[in-house]
């Protein structure tokens, strides 16, 4: 027993400071439930705030190119004036802003957002690489100011008074950069610390942090509008700086960093070495020893690559209803009326609604069931005829609009919420790495970083084919939702194999007792 209490002064020396002040005002060190409380908490809005900053571009999108929407106008029809120099500023707001308010304006909005997803998606593999090699509480940090700066720095070309487009084009690529520091790192701080059994349901709940980020951005930045489109910019950097200061205090990487010892915790409780002993956990030889998972030795992971590929095409599907569902449902006729674009806008949150639904449900029969590829592939099959009966009854009426959308949100989000979570953790402590536990975050990214692709690609085409037919987009994500659910093939032959072996090894218990 004592050599275990011995490195504790050298691991209360590597804890946080905010953890440390803890400690100091409760007079004991925190339970091990205690530090899982702390880090669903502080990861929940660390991620939060990242989705709050990327939601600001889209909501100020019609007030830098009023052309594309009349939203903008309709919410604030008053004028309002900055005067950095004698006439040099004067904005109206309906208006535009150069060089958005052109005749391209609505082109040039959608190249920032391709950038932005592009460089997300780049970034998002060496994010993962660089994350399983340094202190993820570190990391996660300077990612997360890094992304308050540049989001400032967009709005900060509204006092600037700059027009140049590749200003903004630039602050976006290196925002999407810092952006995919996000993901890899709580991901990967949270598989740390939750069991495998544990982990779908826990995971699915606090994945709700991609809505309420949502939300939070729209909101705030709505709200900031009437003052001026930087504060929409600079009010959401500022908020994902400090919660990054917070984090910096806060977060503990893991339980090895601190000290903590899960009893109950399949992943770090102490393994037998002999009757009676137990070998302790926190030896920092063990952690010296551990080298980071390469990129290429990740995707040879069994599982990474099929998980990787549905998830391309499982987030082609999310994100073209996230990019274009309110533009769609402005222009369908329900019950023969259009909806105006903020009636559409507000209708359109009953699919991440739907989805936060979907993200528990899927990580709740995942961990009963035990099979994560036959959760994600059932999920993906669903989704066809839920997104076919909402293109061909949507228009019905707007109750049978809300249950279809609903639904459809529900199939469409709940694989991949699962996959970006849960089943992302999983792989990153796969029993191939042998007790390794630093490829989280690079499994993490690879798997979530080959999804963006999709995600990028998805609202592009959309753009394109929904000048011809909305029904040939219904098409296409039909299409991307079965291919999906085929890539888990192989998985989901290997779970069902597995589950019909258990059955008959029980089966077969009770005859060899009597």
């Amino acid at each position: 027993m004592g050599s275990m209490t011995e490195p504790a002064p050298e691991s209360n020396h590597r804890k946080p400071l905010g953890i440390r002040f803890l400690e100091y005002i409760q007079g004991t060190t925190l339970s091990y439930k205690t530090y899982q409380a702390i880090v669903l908490i502080v990861t929940f809005f660390a991620y939060a705030s990242y989705h709050a900053t990327r939601k600001t571009t889209s909501i100020v999108k019609s007030t830098l190119d009023p052309q594309s929407s009349d939203v903008g106008l309709k919410l604030y029809p008053w004028r309002i004036t900055y005067l950095q120099e004698p006439a040099k500023l004067s904005w109206m707001l309906g208006d535009g802003w150069a060089p958005f308010n052109g005749s391209d304006g609505t082109a040039l909005l959608g190249e920032l957002d391709v950038a932005f997803l592009a460089f997300y998606a780049v970034g998002m593999y060496f994010s993962g690489h660089l994350g399983d090699r340094t202190d993820l509480r570190i990391f996660l940090t300077v990612g997360m100011v890094g992304t308050g700066l540049f989001t400032s720095l967009f709005g900060i070309g509204y006092w600037g008074n700059i027009h140049s487009f590749y200003y903004y084009l630039i602050v976006q690529m290196i925002a999407g950069l810092f952006q995919s520091t996000g993901w890899p790192s709580v991901v990967a701080v949270v598989g740390n610390w939750f069991g495998k059994s544990k982990r779908g349901l826990i995971m699915g709940i606090w994945n709700a942090h991609t809505s309420i980020g949502n939300i939070t951005g729209s909101l705030v930045a709505s709200a900031l509008l009437s003052y001026g489109w930087g504060w929409s910019f600079v009010v959401p950097g500022l908020m994902i700086a400090f919660i990054g200061l917070a984090v910096f205090l806060l977060l503990p990487v893991n339980p090895e960093s601190v000290g903590a010892d899960g009893e109950d915790d399949e992943l770090h409780s102490p393994k037998k070495i002999g009757e009676g002993v137990a070998q302790p956990l926190l030896e920092s030889e063990t952690e010296v020893k551990q080298k980071a998972v390469g990129f290429i030795q990740a995707w040879k992971i069994p599982g990474v690559a099929p998980f990787a590929l549905c998830l391309f095409f499982a987030k082609l599907v999310a994100y073209t209803f996230l990019y274009w569902l309110p533009f769609y449902i402005s222009n369908t006729a329900i019950d023969g009326k259009y909806l105006s674009s903020s009636s559409a806008g507000n209708l359109s949150t009953l699919f991440d609604v739907g989805g936060v639904v979907g993200g528990i449900l899927a990580g709740h029969i995942s961990d009963r069931l035990n099979a994560r590829a036959i959760t994600a592939a059932s999920f993906m099959y669903c989704a066809i005829p839920a997104l076919f009966f909402y293109r061909s009854y949507g228009h019905v009426s707007l109750t049978i609009n809300i249950i279809l959308m609903f639904i459809t949100g529900m199939f469409v989000n709940g694989p991949y919420a699962l996959i970006t979570t849960a089943v992302s953790a999983d792989l990153g402590t796969h029993s191939s790495l042998e007790g390794n536990s630093r490829a989280l975050a690079t499994v993490t990214a690879i798997i979530d970083g080959t999804g963006s692709v999709g995600a990028s690609i998805g609202p592009l085409l959309t753009g394109y084919i929904s000048a011809t037919s909305w029904t040939a987009v219904f098409t296409m994500l039909m299409a991307a939702a079965l291919i999906a659910g085929l890539l888990l093939t192989r998985l989901v032959v290997a779970e069902v194999t597995e589950k019909i072996e258990e059955s008959r090894s029980q089966s077969r218990s009770p005859a060899l007792e009597v």
